[in-house]
C-alpha cells in the first residue's frame, strides 16, 4: 500500500478542518451573533500542517489521537437545528478522514513494515 495516499487524505482533511472551524465560527453559524472564541478550535491544528503535507510520521500519530476530539464535537453538536448541524456533520466526517488516513499512515510507514535489502 502506497503511504502517500494517505498523506493527500489525511492532508486534505485536516486543511478541511481547518477552514471549516475558521469559517463556521467566525461568519456562517457562529454560537454568537458576529463570531465567537470557538474560532480558537483550530488552533490545536495548525501546528500539524506542515507534519502532515510532509508526510511525518510522528505527526500522524500524534493528530490521529487530536481528531477524535472534532469528531466528538461533530457528532454532539450534530443535532442543533440550521447550519449548525450541517457543519457539525461535516467536520465529523472529516474529522473520521483525518483519523483514518493518518492511522493508516502511520502503521504502513513503521520501521518494522520498511523493506530490508
Amino acid at each position: 500500500m502506497n503511504p502517500q495516499i494517505f498523506v493527500r487524505v489525511s492532508s486534505f482533511a485536516l486543511l478541511g478542518l481547518i477552514v471549516l472551524s475558521v469559517v463556521w465560527e467566525g461568519w456562517l453559524a457562529p454560537l454568537r451573533p458576529g463570531g465567537s472564541w470557538m474560532i480558537l478550535k483550530a488552533v490545536p491544528l495548525l501546528p500539524a500542517v506542515f507534519g502532515i503535507l510532509r508526510g511525518k510520521r510522528y505527526t500522524s500519530q500524534w493528530v490521529s489521537m487530536l481528531s477524535l476530539l472534532y469528531f466528538t464535537e461533530g457528532v454532539l453538536r450534530a443535532t442543533d437545528p440550521g447550519l449548525m448541524g450541517v457543519f457539525a456533520i461535516i467536520e465529523a466526517t472529516l474529522a473520521t478522514a483525518l483519523f483514518v488516513s493518518t492511522t493508516f499512515h502511520a502503521r504502513y510507514t513503521a520501521p518494522s513494515r520498511q523493506r530490508r535489502d
